[in-house]
């Protein structure tokens, strides 16, 4: 996890995907308990929605997804279609996919929730099997 005094700035679920090496940052245990506390009862099931502050950097258009992504509720699922269509932009599907893909704050920003037109999973960067896994814990714990 990666947060200053605006928010959270990233969270890396694996190796596979480092942090953003652009700006220099200090260990600080304290700054990120909250953000790991919340992450943490959100895996064992027992948060269903976040309620700490974000500052994820993209351009205009990725922030427009990610804050529709942020939208989609618990345990539910949303195309990319209709993420395009939320943000105004119905034939940016394949563009909201990528700004999907780069989302750095994954599963704060549930970019899990996106599944394809025919309703099967689709590209997630830490794996399918982690998506399905995500998706059956809101899955139960909705239930």
């Amino acid at each position: 996890m990666l947060a200053d005094e605006s928010g959270l700035r990233q969270l890396s679920l694996c190796l596979y995907h480092p942090f953003e090496q652009s700006l220099e940052w200090k260990h600080s245990p304290s700054q990120i308990a909250p953000y790991k506390k919340q992450l943490l009862e959100f895996l064992s099931g027992k948060r269903t929605q976040f309620d700490i502050p974000l500052a994820p950097e993209g351009t205009e258009f990725q922030r427009q997804v990610w804050q529709a992504l942020a939208r989609i509720p618990y345990g539910e699922t949303r195309t990319y279609s209709q993420i395009a269509e939320d943000i105004g932009n119905p034939q940016a599907y394949r563009a909201v996919g990528m700004a999907n893909n780069v989302n750095p704050i994954p599963l704060i920003v549930p970019c899990h929730r996106v599944i394809g037109s025919d309703g099967k999973l689709t590209g997630y960067r830490y794996g399918l099997e982690i998506k399905q896994r995500l998706l059956t814990l809101e899955e139960k714990a909705a239930n």
